[in-house]
């Protein structure tokens, strides 16, 4: 018999199988927190339902979509509506009656709830008829800072951040591209 690193151990499963399995639940959610093995971080939530903010996540993804951001980034944008929400019972109200609209229509041309619809392409078709809505605008709006604003993925997008204490773009980045 080889000799090999399960030789001599029950069978069973492995160190490497149960990380796998455990690696196919994106987001669970314990307690009032978020949890996400896959990319190690954790978000918890004073206000808002962690339900809720799992659809907040999906819904940013889907709003603003770039495939080589984590969620964590998206986590952190959303991050701010629990806060929001803690301090002002109208815009709690906006957000749960938001997501609870979204569910409502995931569930009826899908039979789950919105950050259960599989494909984005789905969830995407959910969301054009509240396009014009208050929620999403007022999400969509917040997005634009809370999530461009994250100085962790500028360099994700090639971006190296403000150039004017540096002497501006003149010589610092203007003449970079080659491919002109």
């Amino acid at each position: 018999m080889q000799n090999s690193p399960q030789a001599g151990r029950p069978p069973g499963v492995d160190r490497r199988s149960f990380l796998k399995a455990g690696a196919a639940a994106a987001i669970a959610i314990s307690g009032t927190a978020l949890i996400n093995a896959r990319e190690a971080w954790g978000l918890e939530t004073k206000s808002l339902s962690p339900e809720t903010m799992r659809t907040l996540i999906v819904l940013a993804r889907d709003i603003y979509p770039h495939d080589r951001l984590a969620d964590r980034f998206y986590a952190i944008a959303v991050k701010g509506w629990d806060e929001k929400s803690a301090g002002n019972a109208a815009t709690k109200e906006m957000v749960v009656a938001g997501v609870l609209v979204l569910d409502a229509n995931a569930k009826a041309a899908h039979g789950v709830g919105y950050a259960d619809v599989a494909w984005e392409e789905d969830r995407v078709a959910l969301l054009r008829p509240m396009s014009e809505g208050a929620f999403f605008q007022a999400v969509r709006s917040d997005l634009i800072s809370s999530l461009y604003n994250q100085h962790e993925i500028w360099p994700l997008f090639g971006y190296e951040g403000e150039s004017a204490s540096k002497g501006g773009y003149i010589h610092r980045g203007f003449n970079d591209l080659d491919w002109l």
